[in-house]
């Protein structure tokens, strides 16, 4: 199952939010499979404004935490056909354009998971399902994913 990851789940991993946030942001990342783990191009560009504005980084170091998120996981490209879905869920569902774009992303890259904790949880479009991370209890597809990621690692000995 693949998985994007939203703005907000990386900013707490960059210590956004505090030590408490970012330690669990980390934790989770670590369990989520890695090859199954995609980064929408439009939430490295909003990272680097948070990292900025909220986080205190300076360009340069905010820029070099966007370049290793980009080296970690795969990115998502925004593609015209990508933006002209966005516009139409935007305008269907009276999203921002910004989170519209994301999830749009996601789908377009074959993602089941939007893995966020800015939208609607269980807010399923085009095969996309939001799931906050977070919460608790853990939405029932993050669950199985975690637990079938847990399983393989039981499995290889990791």
């Amino acid at each position: 199952m693949r998985v994007a990851l939203d703005t907000n789940v990386l900013a707490y991993a960059e210590g956004v939010n505090g030590v408490e946030r970012r330690d669990a942001a980390l934790a989770f990342i670590r369990r989520v499979p890695r090859e199954a783990t995609t980064v929408p191009v439009q939430v490295l560009g909003e990272l680097f404004n948070v990292l900025i504005r909220k986080g205190g980084k300076s360009r340069s170091e905010a820029r070099d935490s966007l370049l290793s998120w980009r080296d970690a996981f795969p990115v998502i490209e925004t593609s015209p056909e990508v933006m002209i879905a966005a516009v139409d869920l935007a305008k269907d569902h009276q999203l921002g354009i910004w989170d519209a774009v994301i999830l749009s992303a996601a789908s377009h890259s074959g993602c089941r998971l939007l893995l966020s904790e800015d939208l609607q949880e269980g807010f399923t479009w085009a095969g996309v399902t939001v799931v906050n991370p977070f919460s608790t209890p853990q939405h029932a597809l993050l669950k199985g994913l975690l637990e079938q990621d847990d399983e393989s690692s039981e499995r290889s000995g990791v």
